[in-house]
């Protein structure tokens, strides 16, 4: 019954598909620092409850299709809400979503919630003109997959109502990802994207997160000890 303290479940393992037609929750106008991603202040009260704290999620960002802030389309029905209250319907809905930032994305601080809270919500690609390095790998760490556009230019031709398919997952480390700019009148835009994965942080992302390989490598170490204490009885 805490507000303060949730318990959770692991983030679930990449399913093996590639990601069709994500609706763009939204994109950033301007700076899209860890304050404008994951407001602080009263907010800090409820870091240790994922779903509460995920009550700011991008409240502070600049909606660079209305230059309004904190708010954007929700897909499901038309209406415009706040962008946590869309994440939420989203997250309720299955739906899984992107969201597309401009130059160093997540700048500010090394603030986790930044990327567990988009994560928990639905979360599967963050597209931007550049990352903050931190901010980068931390999305990887939550299984999130940060993209840079090798063209800085297709920011721009993105679009309220457009979809965006990402091809070629898991990422492979040193090769640029195929995408997919699904246009409102049934056009297709192809370009490519790139990342800066590891061959650990791809695991990471199958895994659903770097906790997740870290569990399982505590069980297995435990499994391990526990055998060889049976064959010294």
């Amino acid at each position: 019954t805490s507000e303060r303290l949730q318990l959770l479940q692991p983030f679930l393992a990449w399913d093996g598909k590639d990601y069709l037609e994500l609706p763009i929750l939204m994109k950033a106008q301007g700076k899209c620092t860890t304050d404008h991603i994951s407001a602080a202040g009263k907010w800090l009260t409820y870091r240790g409850h994922l779903e509460n704290i995920s009550g700011n999620l991008f409240i502070g960002v600049v909606n660079a299709f209305t230059s309004v802030v904190g708010e954007g389309l929700d897909i499901t029905d038309g209406a415009t809400r706040s962008f946590p209250d869309i994440a939420k319907r989203y997250s309720q809905a299955g739906v899984r979503w992107c969201a597309v930032g401009d130059q160093n994305y997540g700048e500010g601080s090394s603030r986790e919630h930044a990327a567990m809270e988009p994560r928990y919500r639905g979360a599967a690609v963050i597209f931007a003109r550049s990352f903050a390095r931190i901010a980068e790998t931390n999305l990887k760490k939550q299984g999130i997959v940060p993209l840079t556009f090798a063209d800085p230019a297709m920011y721009d031709v993105i679009k309220e109502l457009d979809t965006i398919t990402v091809r070629d997952m898991p990422p492979k480390p040193d090769q640029p990802v195929r995408c997919y700019l699904n246009q409102r009148g049934g056009d297709q835009i192809e370009f490519q994207a790139l990342h800066t994965f590891s061959k650990e942080q791809v695991e990471w992302f199958k895994a659903g997160s770097a906790l997740n390989v870290v569990r399982k490598k505590v069980e297995k170490a435990a499994k391990a000890a526990q055998a060889a204490q049976a064959k010294t009885k």
